[in-house]
């Protein structure tokens, strides 16, 4: 019934084909999850959605996707990794295609929601199957290939968005993924071998439903905190009480967990593994740090500079193609210094390149002022990527492979939820803390018929946008009273940046210390690693 498989007779002889098929479906999966922001006006207007309809359509991928990857993974476990993929890879495409037929918000939302849960799907797989079709002293250059898309796929969604809706229109964003679905969809059938650990085909329901309720409340909350000012939402029910309610489903799943001695969705047994309870420690510290970087630079670029969605995306993409060829280059250190090195290195790098930003940017700064600091950061995220992912999976049992996989990138993406929100709110903090007084210093510039509207204005503007011009002005007194509101902004903006980068880089410093907790494994003999490999089983997949 089963045949035993190791990394020294493994099931393909050509893994790297296999990688690289999977990788595909894990691209598209997480490009879909930055490629819509750049299509937010075109949407408003092509559907006659309002704003937070919009948001709803970028934030329920999101939702779905974060909170499903540790059922998704266990999944993997039981019903075998191709499988898995396979059927999210599916999902994912037809419902790329109904999200490029949707004539309504709401068709868009459900069809995006669908498109969340099949990322969902095939996202552990990936992972799962580097860690059965690798033998251990190759998985960093497997996890580089794996952390190059990690960091190039969000950057490059923007530009690959912005183009088709220069020369298309916003349904390309979606049906450009049916054609690329469908090949490496036959392209898996074809190559990628049965995967499948041998574990029951159990699952643990009760679990799921604790993890998923748990997840959903934590994250729901942290997405939606500041469209609700971080309070009521309706009637007795607020920000606070959902992510509180989270935190208790999510401690009744770990009890569950612990009570549950056979076929749990999380063996709490992974967290014996002293490289695996640090490893998602350190990735949810630095997806809280991280997740700032780009979101920050985004809004400088367009808000602050007044550069379009497609120059800002053109500005960022040297920092992705040098997070790219980063990782490649990382995973291979790792195989022979091993991550934890690979890693501090590059968090410490990640810290400095934040600092480098704060000391070359002001509010007049261009975009080139922003390449030093681009590059430097470019080269760290390629030195954390691949190795966080090979320190923290060192020492997993591959028959929970999965698990392991859908643990650590839930931990990460609530981390980055996390980050996104608080970080989000600091910098919008002190934006409307500052602003007024720019304002204030910049207003005896006006006539003085109009320094209290300036100074309203300022007082009242949007979190991310300088103050509106009044309607009724003459042309030169609406330029003057535009241009001095910009400059107040763009300071007000960059002084706030500054700050939001150094707590950043505060952070990145804990992810770094924090890694000296990471153990060195012994560099195992042939012999070993044949024997250590041999609980990687496959088997076929009725």
């Amino acid at each position: 019934m089963t045949e035993v498989k190791t990394a020294q007779a493994p099931v393909t002889q050509r893994p790297w084909l296999i990688l690289a098929i999977m990788c595909v479906g894990f691209f598209m999966a997480l490009l879909d999850g930055s490629i819509v922001n750049i299509a937010v006006p075109t949407l408003i207007d092509g559907l006659d959605a309002s704003y937070d309809q919009v948001l709803w359509i970028i934030d329920g991928y999101m939702l779905v996707f974060s909170v499903l990857l540790i059922t998704t993974g266990r999944l993997g476990d039981t019903h075998g990794y191709r499988r898995l993929f396979l059927i999210g890879i599916t999902l994912f495409t037809v419902a790329s295609a109904l999200c490029g037929l949707s004539e309504s918000p709401d068709r868009l939302l459900a069809a995006r929601v669908l498109q969340g849960l099949g990322g969902a799907l095939l996202f552990p797989q990936v992972i799962s199957s580097i860690l059965t079709i690798f033998p251990p002293r190759l998985r960093g250059r497997a996890f580089g290939l794996f952390g190059a898309i990690v960091g190039f796929a969000p950057v490059v969604g923007p530009v690959v968005g912005g183009f088709l809706l220069a020369h298309l229109s916003w349904r390309w964003i979606f049906f450009i993924n049916v054609p690329i679905g469908v090949v490496t969809a036959l392209l898996a059938v074809r190559y990628v071998p049965v995967m499948r650990p041998g574990r029951s085909n159990r699952l643990d329901f009760t679990g799921v439903a604790l993890a998923t309720a748990g997840l959903t409340g934590i994250v729901f909350g942290l997405i939606e905190g500041e469209r609700y000012d971080w309070g009521t939402i309706t009637g007795p029910i607020s920000i606070a009480s959902v992510i509180i309610a989270g935190v208790v489903l999510l401690v009744l799943f770990v009890l569950w967990q612990h009570c549950r001695r056979t076929d749990s969705l999380m063996p709490l047994a992974l967290f014996r593994a002293r490289n695996f309870s640090v490893g998602n420690g350190v990735g949810f510290v630095f997806q809280l740090g991280m997740i700032a970087i780009a979101l920050v630079l985004v809004l400088y670029l367009q808000t602050a500079r007044g550069h379009s969605a497609l120059e800002t995306a053109a500005v960022m993409l040297p920092n992705a193609i040098l997070t790219a060829l980063g990782s490649t280059y990382a995973g291979r250190l790792s195989d022979k210094f091993g991550g934890k090195y690979v890693l501090m290195a590059g968090l410490a790098m990640l810290t400095v390149g934040l600092l480098v930003l704060v000391a070359s940017t002001d509010a007049h700064s261009g975009a080139w002022s922003l390449l030093p600091g681009l590059i430097v950061i470019g080269i760290a995220s390629g030195a954390t990527f691949a190795p966080l992912q090979q320190a923290t999976m060192d020492g997993v049992n591959p028959r929970s492979a999965g698990a392991a996989s859908g643990v650590s990138n839930t931990t990460r993406q609530v981390g980055g939820v996390l980050g996104t929100a608080v970080l989000g709110a600091l910098l919008s903090a002190r934006i409307n803390a500052d602003l007024p007084e720019e304002a204030q210093a910049r207003a005896a510039q006006l006539p003085s018929e109009l320094r209290d509207e300036f100074l309203a204005a300022a007082d009242g503007a949007g979190n991310f946008s300088p103050p509106a011009v009044p309607s009724g002005l003459g042309a030169s007194e609406a330029d003057l009273f535009r241009r001095l509101g910009d400059e107040a902004f763009a300071t007000s903006f960059t002084h706030a940046m500054h700050v939001t980068f150094l707590v950043a880089a505060a952070v990145l410093v804990a992810a770094t210390a924090l890694c000296a907790l990471f153990t060195t494994p012994a560099r195992a003999e042939p012999a070993q690693e044949t024997a250590d490999e041999e609980d990687t089983r496959t088997t076929p997949e009725d």
